[in-house]
């Protein structure tokens, strides 16, 4: 954990995996997150693989750098928790519909009314001026309709899921950046901000970066579709024993690929010299890999195309990651002791800032486990805390 947000206060009432992973990112950032949860437990919990029925290890694994207190929000004395939460919190972050917060008195001038420079950032499934405002939207979902699992169809034109909560972790990074620049305003004018970051908008503004390609122009001068990206021929290369990927991609990278194959003689046509008419070749000069690719090994690949500082790198399965040379130097995988799910493995935030951690990190909590300490941090008594526990206002995984 990092200090560069230290002293900023999170409300974080975000669940399953899109919000907890944008806290996370903020909270490694030295951000106080603290994670208000249903007395239950945020729903990203209890997904297999666990030894805890309420620690699964998705939720480990989104939730670091984080304190959790567990309230009953649907209580009138529940709300008055949140709300004195609010009122000395810098941000506060949820992925609800509006009508939902609305009802819970969660809403954005409901609590601008107690703390007028409240960041406050929601990232809804869709838009609130379109249509859709109100359906319900998971990672599923949104992949479907943003057009990510057409494109990520199979050679029989079958849609497929991206096998990783692309859109959660996406939609993710564009709400932990909406957070840290609502912060930086709130820092520059002393005002809050209200910001929206809808999960199907904000996908499909991550895919058209390279997708909207001829529809770019207007009129169109072609389909939406990248064409590299779109290519038959882009896939990892069989190699003598496995597989490989390889990726020239400028000139002068070219033209080294080819001396290595033996097709210098390639180098005099204008197709491959001239950098728009070998896009538009590329598959192409793709067959070219494809067609050299088995005649080597993998290491042998790996060894020509660095010595030619051309981009290659061998195919990795999720196993092999963790015997993976560069990542074991950089200790990105790490061994913790959690207070009661015992051993575990996670990774550390990729994040490096002055070559060193500053803080350890913290390990993802236990539903209500930080509930006593944030109460008396909000100016609560012993005997109203044992009295909101004993009428499950506020749900404890610690003695006072």
């Amino acid at each position: 954990m990092y200090e560069l947000l230290a002293g900023t206060r999170i409300i974080d009432l975000t669940t399953t995996y899109l919000g907890p992973y944008a806290t996370q990112l903020l909270g490694d950032m030295g951000a106080d997150i603290v994670k208000v949860e249903s007395l239950e437990g945020d729903v990203g919990r209890f997904p297999r693989p666990n030894r805890a029925p309420d620690m699964g290890a998705g939720f480990m694994n989104a939730n670091r750098n984080k304190r959790s207190i567990a309230i009953d929000l649907k209580a009138p004395d529940g709300r008055a928790i949140v709300e004195k939460l609010v009122a000395n919190a810098d941000a506060l972050v949820h992925n609800m519909r509006p009508k939902a917060a609305e009802r819970l008195g969660l809403s954005y001038e409901a609590l601008k009314a107690i703390n007028a420079g409240l960041v406050y950032v929601f990232a809804p499934g869709f838009g609130q001026d379109g249509p859709n405002a109100d359906e319900p939207a998971y990672d599923d979902i949104i992949q479907a309709m943003s057009g990510l699992a057409a494109l990520n169809a199979d050679t029989s034109g079958n849609p497929r899921f991206v096998p990783t909560i692309i859109a959660d972790k996406a939609v993710g990074l564009h709400l932990a950046f909406a957070v840290a620049s609502g912060l930086v305003h709130r820092a520059k004018t002393g005002e809050g901000a209200l910001i929206e970051v809808p999960m199907f908008e904000s996908m499909i503004s991550f895919l058209m970066v390279e997708h909207l390609s001829g529809r770019s122009f207007v009129p169109p001068t072609g389909q939406a579709g990248y064409e590299r990206m779109l290519a038959k021929n882009r896939r990892p290369y069989a190699t003598r024993d496995g597989y490989v990927a390889i990726m020239p991609h400028t000139s002068q990278q070219w033209t080294r690929f080819l001396e290595c194959v033996g097709r210098a003689d390639l180098l005099k046509e204008d197709w491959v010299k001239d950098p728009v008419q070998r896009s538009a070749n590329v598959d192409a000069l793709y067959q070219i890999i494809i067609d050299a690719a088995p005649a080597k090994t993998t290491a042998e690949w790996l060894a020509l195309m660095r010595e030619r500082d051309i981009p290659c790198g061998p195919v990795n399965t999720l196993e092999d990651l963790f015997s993976e040379p560069h990542l074991s130097a950089v200790g990105l995988f790490k061994s913790i002791a959690h207070p009661t799910e015992g051993a575990l493995t996670q990774t550390r935030t990729p994040f490096r800032i002055g070559g060193a951690m500053r803080k350890p990190d913290l390990p993802a909590p236990n539903v209500g486990g930080s509930s006593e300490a944030i109460l008396i941090e909000a100016g609560f008594s012993a005997d109203e805390i044992g009295d909101l526990i004993a009428r499950r206002i506020v749900g404890s995984s610690t003695a006072l």
